[in-house]
This record gives C-alpha cells, structure tokens and sequence, in this order.
C-alpha cells in the first residue's frame, strides 16, 4: 500500500475539486485541508480492503468534522471504494453519498457523522471495545478546531486518556477558521497542544500539508505506551488552492465563474506537476 504520498495527495485533492466543480460548490474549506492526512492514513498508515469494507481486521476511520465528507469521499474513490463517476449524485435524492458521512449507505464509512462533537465519543467507543478485544487496529479520528468548540469532545478526551487508549490516534484539523470565522475571533482556543497534554495526551503539532510529517508522526505516535496521542495538523482552510484559501469566505462556498476557472487552473496544475493526465 506504500503510495508516492505527494501524487497521491494530488490525486485525491483533484477527485474532489472535479466533484465540487460538478457540484457547483460544496464544503470545500474543511475537505481541503485534510487531503493530506487523508492521503496518510489510505496511501500509508492504515489497513482496509476496499473489495471487503467490511472487513473485520480493518482499522478505523471517524471523520467527526462530517461536513468535510466530499474530501472523505474523494479520498474512498482514491483507494479504490468505488468509481468516480458515481460519486456525482453527491447530495441527490436516494444518493449514496450524502453531505455528511452515513456508514449505512457508504462503502468504506465507518461511523456516521455530521453532528460536531459526537464523533470524538464514537471513537472513544470505538477504541475501548477494541481494547477490551485485544484487538490491534486503530481507530482513527479525525475533528476540527472549530468543533473543539463542544463540551463533548472534551469529556471524550478524558474518557480516552483516563483509559489510555493509545489505539485512538486523534488528529485535530488546526485550520483556524470555523463556519463563522477565524476560531481566535469565535471562542480562542488558546493553544490546542498545550490542552491535549494537560488532558493527558501525548501530544505533538505538524505540518499539516507535509505528508511524511504527518506519517511520520503517526509512526511516533503508535510507539507510544501507556498514553492517549493526538496530532494537531498545522493547516490552512481550503489548502492546496491559493485562490481558495485567501477566499475570506471558504467554508461552504456557491462556485460563480471565477471560482470554476481557479478550479480548471488547479486540476490543470495538478495533472502537470504530478502526471495525473489520465484524470
């Protein structure tokens, strides 16, 4: 499963612009700025059969930050879950693939999601039951800064460092913007890292658009024993486009023309810079 991470990211960042131009817009921001954890955890990191998502050996995704599920799908697509072109019915009536994540109509969805806070006491669920199996996946869990706004991720965490679930890798998207605007202007959240590790997490900060940082502190953090981890993702909201992360409103954004020819310019970069033609 050993990918080229950066192709790979590359891959995955197109499959989603081109779902998202089709779309007309969509969640955008928060989709692009986990392209490359995404690409990690199904280029590198995590185990899964995408001919048997039901496999049980596989290991675990929670995507708590649902409205980022164009970036999840496109990353699924990727792995090979499933074509491309199905993922076009994005959001339609009777649609497989609905806005917010629903592992009873997705191949490859682990827990359904869209409700902020609640995913973080999936995965601790999730990774108890696990413990208590003797089991050696992982769960993988994916939240937003913004999120971090909800009391229940909070006593998610303490329920996972008080068990030191260390086989729950919890990965925070530091993007530093929410629906309504940057997190430090809403509710400043001071510095996440430093509250993980009064939380009881081992706890470390990465570059969020490099992904041997990431896989890198990924492996660090499956080292670890006797601890809850986390990883805060230094990023930016709509990462990997300039246009649409200088785009002051790029939570969900409605495409007019220059949006869809800043998508055309990025897929047209895209294919050049990583030899993705065929896409």
């Amino acid at each position: 499963m050993e990918q080229n991470l950066k192709q790979y990211s590359a891959r995955i960042r197109t499959v989603l612009l081109k779902l998202l131009k089709a779309k007309n817009g969509g969640h955008l921001g928060g989709s692009m700025s986990i392209v490359e954890v995404l690409c990690v955890l199904y280029g590198r990191q995590m185990k899964y059969n995408p001919r048997d998502p039901g496999w049980d050996e596989r290991d675990l995704l929670v995507l708590s930050k649902g409205h980022a599920g164009p970036g999840l799908y496109a990353a699924l697509c990727t792995a090979g879950f499933f074509k491309e072109r199905k993922l076009y019915s994005l959001n339609e009536g009777g649609t497989c693939f609905p806005s917010h994540p629903d592992r009873a109509k997705t191949p490859g969805v682990d827990a359904t999601t869209g409700s902020l806070g609640q995913g973080t006491s999936v995965a601790a669920g999730l990774g108890y039951g696990l413990k208590l199996q003797g089991s050696d996946r992982y769960v993988y869990l994916i939240t937003g800064d913004g999120e971090l706004n909800e009391g229940q991720c909070w006593e998610a965490f303490q329920f996972i460092a008080h068990h030191k679930l260390n086989n729950v890798i919890v990965l925070i998207d530091n993007n530093k913007r929410q629906l309504d605007g940057y997190t430090a202007d809403i509710l400043n959240p001071y510095s996440i890292e430093d509250k993980m590790k009064a939380f009881g997490f081992h706890t470390e900060t990465v570059c969020g658009n490099d992904e041997e940082a990431i896989s890198h502190a990924i492996d660090r953090a499956k080292a670890v024993e006797g601890s809850a981890v986390c990883i805060v993702l230094d990023t930016i909201k709509g990462q990997g486009v300039t246009y649409f992360e200088e785009m002051e409103s790029n939570h969900s954004v409605k495409f007019n023309e220059q949006d869809c020819l800043e998508v055309d310019a990025a897929l047209t970069s895209l294919a050049a810079d990583y030899g993705l033609e065929e896409l």
